[in-house]
């Protein structure tokens, strides 16, 4: 979650961009384990046979529940890597503050986090990030009708501004003099949107665009303006954890080399790398 809006639990996505509860539950995705290479071998997991991923659910397309499996990009992602390392992934849903904080690494909840999760030099002195995986922007959505088509819009207007806590999203709009009503998740921000609470949300751009392609909200909602705050995700590990970002990064580069990556991105996204918003 960015400063933005969709791995398992029922947690309060107070972040860059996520939904979520207070509880931790687990789901293991179908990642198929193959067996572990030369290079892998010196990584420790929590877990033996999985990776052990902290996001907040749910925050679509990023990862959110389908039936009983926990799906979307970031799943994707990480999967790379438990392929890699020759085991499968297991999904622990928690509230993002906790993930964001570096809490849920440092006690050994999980072995990653991916949560939509800005890179920020605040979140940096508790974790370690991989390489970036993906270039993300805020985007406002807002009931029809405002005719506004900025912040300068929604400001002068008098328009009730809504943002998900703890994302970069909320900071983006709060250095812009906004004190705007905190949601605690993604799905709550949007509720919070359709009830009135908020005329115009700051999301996600992809979580936006994901909320509109459901007829019952594109009929009422629109999205007014992209905003590039120039944010990218990254994958967050425990500090000093080297051997497994090596991995992690290594599968990231090859992916985006061997075209992998822009194929799980055309798969949750219907556009290439570069065409979002577009």
């Amino acid at each position: 979650m960015t400063s933005i809006g969709a791995l398992a639990v029922s947690a309060a996505c107070l972040l860059s961009a996520c939904g979520g509860g207070s509880d931790t539950s687990a789901t293991e995705t179908g990642a198929p384990a193959g067996g572990a290479s030369a290079s892998a071998a010196s990584v420790k997991l929590i877990s033996d046979g999985k990776l052990t991923t902290c996001t907040n659910l749910p925050y679509e397309p990023f990862q959110f529940k389908e039936g009983d499996k926990v799906v979307g990009f970031d799943v994707d992602i990480v999967d790379l890597a438990a392929k890699k390392l020759g085991v499968t992934q297991e999904i622990v849903d928690i509230d993002f503050a906790v993930i964001k904080s570096g809490a849920a690494l440092a006690t050994g909840k999980c072995d990653v986090a991916a949560a939509g999760m800005t890179i920020t030099d605040e979140r940096k002195k508790n974790i370690d990030f991989s390489d970036p995986y993906f270039d993300a922007t805020q985007a406002l959505l807002a009931k029809k009708g405002t005719g506004a088509k900025s912040l300068d819009d929604v400001k002068a207007k008098g328009l009730k501004l809504g943002a998900q806590a703890s994302t970069t999203g909320l900071d983006f709009v709060k250095s812009k003099g906004f004190d705007p009503t905190e949601f605690a998740d993604s799905p709550k921000e949007l509720l919070g949107l359709q009830s009135g609470q908020a005329d115009v949300i700051v999301q996600d751009l992809p979580v936006v665009l994901t909320w509109l392609k459901k007829p019952d909200i594109a009929d009422k909602f629109e999205l007014i303006a992209s905003l590039d705050t120039g944010e990218q995700y990254g994958v967050g590990l425990k500090k000093g954890n080297t051997e497994l970002l090596k991995v992690i990064n290594e599968e990231i580069a090859k992916a985006k080399s061997d075209g992998t990556y822009e194929q799980i991105y055309v798969k949750w996204f219907g556009k290439k790398p570069g065409e979002l918003g577009t």
